[in-house]
C-alpha cells in the first residue's frame, strides 16, 4: 500500500511586545516613581502571560508532532491530514459518559429486518472495545439520545451510508447521525454481515476519521472487509491521542 508521508513541519516562534503609557484621567501629573512602579509592574506581567502562553502553544505543537511522528506509522493519519486541510476533527474527552445511541427498531421498508438494529449495535461494540476516550450506550429513547441511526430505502448515488456531523471553532464535534441503507443503490438487498460493515464504516466517521487508501481497512471508500484492521484502531486510537484542531 502506498501512503502519503507526512509533510515536514517547522516551527517559528515571533513574539512582538507592544507598550503604551496613558496619562492620568485627572489632568494632574502622577508622582514619577509611582507612575513608573505601576507601569512597570503591569507591563511585566502582560509579557510573561504572553510569552508563557505562546511557549505552552508552541511546546503543545512541538507534542503533536511527535507523536505523529512516533506513532503515524502503520495509521493512515496522513490521509486523513490531507483530506482535511490539516486538520483533526474528533469528539472531546467525555470523561467517562458515554454518548448515548438510538437506533430505529422498525422500518416499513421493503427487506428491512431487525437483525439489522443487532448488527448496527455490534459494529458500535466493535470501536467502543477500543476503549477510546468516548464510548457509546444504547437507548429506547430518540428523544435522549445524542446519536441518531435511522434506515433509508437506498441512496441515489453509489452508496450505502451516511455520517453527517458538525463540529465548534475549535475542531470538536458536537453532534453526528447516522443514515444506513436497506439496498444498494441498484437495488440489492445489504445481507447482515454486510450491514455490519456499513456501520463499522460510518460509526468511524462518526469517530472523526475519514477515507484511506488502504483497501485493507474498514475505512477505505469501497467497504470489502468484515473487520476493523490494524490500521483502523492505530489510526483512531492516534486521532484520540491527539488535540483536535489545525496542524499548521
Amino acid at each position: 500500500m502506498t501512503r502519503v508521508a507526512l509533510p515536514l513541519l517547522s516551527l517559528a516562534l515571533g513574539i512582538c511586545v507592544l507598550g503604551a503609557v496613558r496619562k492620568s484621567e485627572t489632568g494632574m501629573p502622577a508622582p514619577v516613581q509611582a507612575r513608573h512602579t505601576s507601569d512597570a509592574s503591569g507591563s511585566i506581567e502582560t509579557v510573561s502571560a504572553a510569552l508563557a502562553a505562546t511557549a505552552k502553544e508552541v511546546d503543545e505543537h512541538a507534542e503533536t508532532l511527535r507523536r505523529l511522528r512516533d506513532f503515524g506509522p502503520g495509521t493512515y493519519i496522513a490521509d486523513i491530514l490531507l483530506e482535511r486541510d490539516s486538520a483533526l476533527t474528533r469528539w472531546p474527552d467525555r470523561h467517562g459518559i458515554p454518548l448515548t445511541v438510538w437506533i430505529q427498531p422498525q422500518s416499513s421498508i421493503r427487506d428491512f429486518t431487525p437483525a439489522y438494529v443487532s448488527r448496527v449495535r455490534d459494529a458500535f461494540r466493535a470501536w467502543d472495545a477500543l476503549e477510546l476516550p468516548v464510548s457509546f450506550s444504547f437507548v429506547d429513547d430518540s428523544a435522549s439520545a445524542d446519536i441518531h441511526v435511522n434506515w433509508i430505502d437506498r441512496f441515489t448515488q453509489p452508496i450505502s451510508g451516511r455520517t453527517r456531523w458538525a463540529h465548534d471553532d475549535d475542531f470538536s464535534i458536537t453532534d453526528a447521525n447516522i443514515m444506513l441503507a436497506v439496498h444498494h443503490s441498484q437495488g440489492e438487498q445489504l445481507d447482515e454481515d454486510a450491514m455490519n460493515a456499513m456501520a463499522l464504516h460510518e460509526v468511524g466517521h462518526l469517530l472523526g476519521l475519514d477515507h484511506t487508501t488502504d483497501d485493507s481497512s474498514i475505512m477505505a471508500p469501497r467497504v470489502r472487509v468484515r473487520e476493523l484492521s490494524a490500521a483502523d484502531r492505530a489510526t483512531v486510537r492516534l486521532l484520540y491521542a491527539l488535540p483536535a484542531g489545525r496542524l499548521r
